[in-house]
């Protein structure tokens, strides 16, 4: 595996391990309101987006209007809607079996990845994607009791989720990771906060406890190292790829809720893991026709610099 791809790797990993913990500290929420708390996990994560790039000393790229389109779409799905419908989900079905539903995001970026890019979806990929779904769906402790309510609110959130990145794919080579996070996070802020005072009126905020305070922080800046490294992510390791490492999110929310003393590992779960790491690793491998390829490209460069010929 060549060096970007490591740390494509990495990225991906580490966001998606970030997601998971987020999971955690949600559960610290049930009693905050909704919309103005994932309002403002989003406006402090587009802040602290800013400040980033500020710090980088990067202009912020201006999108033009079929970008801020993308943009308004991409965080209307993706994130506002994504949380709406994942809340309304787990109220009216068994948590778990939400969770099965929307781990199968990693088979829908292995087949729609490709397909939006007039490729054709790879099998090792799609291969890979089963595996780390069925690990995924394993590690969550398996379905539980379903509703057809719950069922069509899951499929929702799935299809927002599997947007967050592929909405993304034609913007992130103009906007770049950092900026089109952070316009992510402003719009969706924006959404949610407006939708939550023209519904909810003074109820949309609230005086947060130190636990929901504290969950808020860490959801904020998790949200936006998250986002980064994701859709760097994205650029190094191609939306199939790195699709894969949706599969780590219930994984890192078991770790955090086991750590935490909210959650328990049983041996299914354990297992499901294995079954994610075993997923990612095949996935993830080059082919031998890759290798192969790799070493006539190698060896064609050697008879080219050699001296004498």
């Amino acid at each position: 595996m060549k060096k970007p791809d490591l740390t494509g790797v990495l990225l991906a990993a580490v966001a998606t391990m970030l997601v998971g913990g987020s999971v955690a500290a949600a559960s610290l929420l049930g009693d905050y309101p909704i919309l103005g708390g994932q309002g403002v996990r989003y406006a402090v994560a587009a802040l602290l987006l800013a400040v980033i790039l500020r710090l980088r000393h990067g202009r912020l790229p201006r999108p033009d209007l079929r970008d801020l389109a993308r943009l308004t779409l991409l965080a209307l799905t993706g994130l506002a809607l994504f949380n709406v419908l994942l809340i309304l989900a787990t109220a009216s079905t068994d948590p778990a079996a939400v969770g099965v539903v929307i781990g199968a995001t990693p088979l829908v970026l292995a087949a729609a990845g490709p397909l939006l890019d007039g490729r054709r979806p790879t099998r090792r990929v799609i291969a890979a994607a089963l595996v780390v779904v069925a690990g995924a769906a394993a590690a969550q402790g398996g379905p539980g009791t379903v509703t057809m309510t719950g069922l069509l609110l899951a499929v929702g959130a799935l299809a927002c989720e599997s947007l967050f990145s592929l909405l993304a794919v034609p913007l992130l080579p103009r906007l770049g990771p950092v900026a089109l996070s952070g316009y992510a996070c402003s719009i969706a802020a924006v959404l949610l906060l407006a939708t939550g005072v023209g519904t909810g009126g003074g109820d949309v905020f609230a005086v947060p406890t130190l636990a929901e305070a504290g969950a808020l922080v860490y959801m904020a800046v998790a949200t936006a190292v998250a986002f980064v490294c994701w859709y760097s992510s994205l650029q190094r390791l191609g939306v199939e790829r790195a699709g894969l490492f949706a599969g780590l999110i219930p994984v890192s929310a078991l770790v955090t809720t086991v750590a935490i003393g909210t959650g328990t590992a049983g041996p299914l779960r354990i297992a499901g893991t294995a079954v994610v790491a075993s997923g990612l690793v095949f996935g993830l491998s080059p082919t031998r026709s890759a290798g192969r390829r790799h070493k006539r490209e190698v060896a064609g460069r050697e008879r080219v610099q050699a001296p004498g010929r």
